[in-house]
């Protein structure tokens, strides 16, 4: 039997076509952005720098994404402790139930938040009381609160659930007390969960649109939106967008140099599964109220309101345009999920098995497109199809590629990670039996490597049915997914109206999202 050739050579000039294609995807919009910003002579591109609003904004933003990352922190941290460190870690449904809110978009709950209060909202219908009506920071921290939160608890359940348990016995051992133990050996070492979770959820605040505009909290990606559809200064809306670019730019290279040299391993043997469950005695009842309380703002408020402005009118005259919306939904979705895993595979597979810069960029290029602002990637494939593509230009084939390159690493991440389990001698033997690379990667790999793909998938499919900013900007006129129905309602008042849309949003995503996500997590 000869030896199995390597995959160090002979990289397959197909797969280099596909990724070098996913590759520009990303990049030439950016590019076109940046050429669109220099259009402008230099004395006005000081001037659209350096205006005083800028600063505003950038405080502003700031100042939300702070917020979020401590009102998240507060809230997952306790949460991922009692769900895997106590006696109520054996309730798998309580976990299904903590990234349920996920499949909650922020502008949905946003649509929830604005129709409970006020004097015609649904509590002062229902009980007399009247509330004010939440809007501007509190309303926006609230909203993005209460929808990112999952992506911190994941994390940090992941971290504490595989942690060893001997840190901690041997921490006991040495007369550490339990709270002493937590703060000295388990804190840092969900150092690297939380900081990977801080980034997600930073890179999603930044470039949120739907809650920030819906509150008229004056963000980035909101004076960006006004620039773009109300004043139609595109130039400043193309410096604004580099912008916050840049901020996004300057958050992953923080997190970069956060993580760098850092190991978290443990030396020697370990036991992996963390400290015995700890009973909660007489705090048990708190446990339970903090519980209770969590589920009830993050998902019994909103989908409690939208199900009291949805019999607010007659639901049949709206099922016409429901179903045509959710086609329409779906019309994009379904093929930006599938796109997206089709370039996710041949992206994971060139850079797993055939190891070099050059694969290792095309690998990355997919997270500058997820680490760009939604509506800064919008309008950067806007200017691209009016000067490249004047003929994808609002079409739904150019929104369906733009949001699958927009979320191509959240395809990426699963399909790596199941290819690097894929042990690569098994493909090296079929094609040692004289196979060729395609082949024996669709007779060995492509089938253990199908969960990674479909999981992938699936995270795709999820944002892209809830992605706001990006649809606004590229759909064809009369195209009106879920998403685009429920802004335009809500930014009326029209809460009755927007209802039966939101409610669609949250049923189509909730199956997926508990699929995906709460199974990944319950191990």
């Amino acid at each position: 039997m000869g030896r199995p050739r390597s995959f160090s050579h002979h990289r397959p000039l197909g797969l280099l076509v596909v990724a070098g294609a996913a590759g520009a995807g990303v990049l030439l919009p950016l590019i076109y952005l940046l050429l669109r910003a220099m259009e402008a002579e230099w004395g006005v591109v000081q001037e659209l720098v350096f205006r005083p609003r800028n600063l505003y904004l950038l405080g502003n933003t700031l100042g939300l994404t702070a917020g979020v990352l401590i009102m998240d922190t507060l809230i997952a941290v306790p949460l991922a402790w009692l769900l895997t460190r106590t006696e109520l870690a054996t309730r798998r449904w309580l976990v299904s139930l903590a990234v349920l809110p996920l499949a909650i978009p922020g502008y949905v709950m946003a649509t929830a938040l604005l129709g409970l209060g006020g004097g015609y909202g649904a509590l002062a219908r229902l009980t007399g009381l009247s509330v004010p009506r939440l809007g501007g920071y509190w309303g926006a921290l609230l909203c993005i609160s209460l929808y990112t939160f999952p992506y911190v608890f994941i994390n940090v359940r992941t971290a504490l659930a595989g942690l060893p348990r001997n840190l901690e016995e041997a921490a006991r051992s040495l007369g550490y007390t339990p709270r002493a133990s937590a703060r000295r050996v388990v804190l840092p070492q969900l150092v690297p969960a939380l900081l990977s979770s801080w980034l997600v959820v930073g890179l999603y605040t930044l470039g949120d649109f739907g809650a920030v505009s819906l509150m008229r909290y004056e963000s980035f990606s909101y004076a960006i939106y006004l620039q773009y559809a109300g004043a139609f200064d595109r130039t400043y809306a193309a410096w604004l967008a580099l912008m916050l670019l840049t901020l996004a730019g300057g958050i992953v290279f923080v997190h970069s140099r956060l993580q760098r040299g850092k190991s978290y391993h443990a030396v020697g043997s370990a036991t992996p599964g963390g400290a015995s469950p700890a009973p909660l005695g007489h705090l048990r009842w708190a446990a339970y109220a903090y519980l209770l309380i969590l589920f009830f703002l993050s998902l019994g408020v909103p989908i409690g309101t939208l199900g009291f402005w949805l019999f607010q009118r007659p639901l049949l005259p709206e099922l016409s345009s429901l179903a045509s919306s959710a086609i329409d939904t779906l019309s994009v979705a379904l093929p930006a999920a599938a796109l997206a895993g089709v370039l996710a595979a041949a992206v994971s597979y060139l850079s797993v098995r055939w190891p070099g810069k050059l694969t290792q960029a095309l690998a990355g290029a997919p997270y500058i497109g997820y680490a760009t602002p939604p509506l800064a990637f919008g309008l950067a494939l806007v200017f691209f199809g009016l000067r490249g593509v004047p003929w994808l230009y609002q079409t739904t084939a150019l929104l369906s590629l733009g949001l699958a390159l927009h979320l191509l690493a959240l395809a990426v991440g699963p399909v790596r990670s199941t290819l690097l389990q894929t042990p690569p001698r098994l493909e090296e033997g079929a094609r040692a039996l004289g196979r060729s690379w395609l082949r024996a990667f669709l007779e060995v790999t492509g089938p253990l490597m199908g969960r990674g793909v479909l999981a992938g998938t699936a995270l795709v499919c999820i944002v892209a049915m809830k992605e706001l900013p990006i649809t606004i900007l590229l759909a064809p006129p009369g195209f009106s997914t879920l998403a685009t129905q429920v802004f335009s309602y809500t930014s009326e008042a029209l809460f009755a109206q927007a209802a039966p849309y939101a409610l669609a949003i949250v049923f189509l995503a909730a199956p997926l999202v508990t699929y995906t996500l709460g199974r990944e997590v319950n191990g």
